[in-house]
């Protein structure tokens, strides 16, 4: 059980939208895995993915994408972090500045001050599926909760959907 678990659950339940937390076996936490294992649309699931500067003063940012699109880093990201070159953080680097283990990443409960930039497609969806703040865990919330968390930004065309391939 990770530490965030309690903290994340108060915020959900003060939030006073729905929200279900589904177990998730640890292994199939990554969200390609997961969708396949638990029967769960890909164009439901999201991934909070945190990016940082690599050029200028070091700047950090969570980015929360569907999985049927790819993160705009090279254009979006690299512009609102006001830096030459951009990059994924790394897993130790995540887990630091989140608290997460990246595949549990959620953009609920993340440190004050870390802004959470929330693709513009996400917001016309019912519901998404989300990290739970650890790989034993997903949350389904509506996007309204993450809407009205502080520091979150509806951001359009932070991603770009990802072309399927033809049979």
């Amino acid at each position: 059980m990770s530490d965030t678990e309690p903290f994340i659950r108060q915020l959900l339940e003060a939030s006073g939208q729905p929200f279900e937390v589904m177990a998730c076996d640890p292994a199939l936490a990554d969200t390609a895995d997961f969708c396949a294992h638990y029967g769960v649309a890909p164009d439901h699931s999201a991934n909070a993915i945190l990016v940082k500067s690599k050029t200028g003063p070091e700047k950090f940012a969570c980015c929360v994408v569907l999985a049927t699109c790819r993160l705009d880093v090279n254009k979006v990201v690299r512009k609102r972090l006001g830096a030459r070159k951009v990059s994924f953080a790394g897993a130790e680097e995540t887990r630091a500045i989140t608290g997460m283990e990246i595949g549990g990443v959620t953009p609920i409960g993340l440190p004050s001050g870390l802004p959470v930039w929330v693709d513009g497609r996400i917001a016309g969806l019912e519901y998404i599926i989300l990290g739970g703040g650890n790989r034993a865990s997903k949350l389904k919330v509506p996007p309204a909760l993450l809407l009205a968390l502080p520091g979150v930004e509806l951001v359009d065309d932070l991603a770009q959907p990802v072309p399927v391939a033809a049979d």
